[in-house]
């Protein structure tokens, strides 16, 4: 899944170890859902977005989501 979170991250000048402190993960945590080799939970998304002080939709793209 893509997101925005490299780009969120970088214009606050904030490394990857900083945000998973921030957000209660890991870096490689969030070192994988940057390359795109993991799927945030849902909290862990919501924390994210939260942090960055935008909507889910706004960091993470679901358009390649599957609908029901």
């Amino acid at each position: 899944m893509k997101t925005k979170i490299r780009e969120l991250r970088k214009a606050l000048k904030m490394s990857q170890e900083e945000l998973a402190n921030a957000v209660g993960t890991t870096r490689q945590t969030i070192t994988s859902i940057e390359v795109e080799k993991y799927t945030a939970s849902l909290v862990l998304a919501y924390k994210i977005a939260h942090y960055f002080g935008l909507p889910i939709e706004e960091v993470f793209d679901f358009s390649d989501v599957e609908e029901i």
